[in-house]
């Protein structure tokens, strides 16, 4: 099962949850407490670089996902290291 699949099985009977489209493989936990999926930033890049080069992965992702806040449930981007 994907995080994403027992995400919505714990909590979506509870309240909407925000997922970022197409970066199920790089989700990595979810804050129950703020109702937001967190996602890890490097896997996000190796996600779109699948289609892009990853330079341009990047740029994506910081123009179009980083700084996008949609409410107080905007998924959390974090840096693993």
């Amino acid at each position: 099962m994907q995080l994403r699949d027992s995400i919505i099985d714990k909590y979506a009977d509870i309240d909407d949850i925000l997922f970022a489209d197409g970066l199920d493989e790089a989700i990595v936990g979810f804050n129950a407490m703020s109702w937001q999926v967190v996602y890890c930033i490097d896997k996000c890049i190796e996600v779109l670089s699948r289609d892009m080069t990853p330079d341009d992965a990047i740029e994506y992702l910081e123009y179009n996902t980083f700084n996008a806040y949609v409410g107080e449930k905007t998924p959390i981007w974090i840096d693993t290291l």
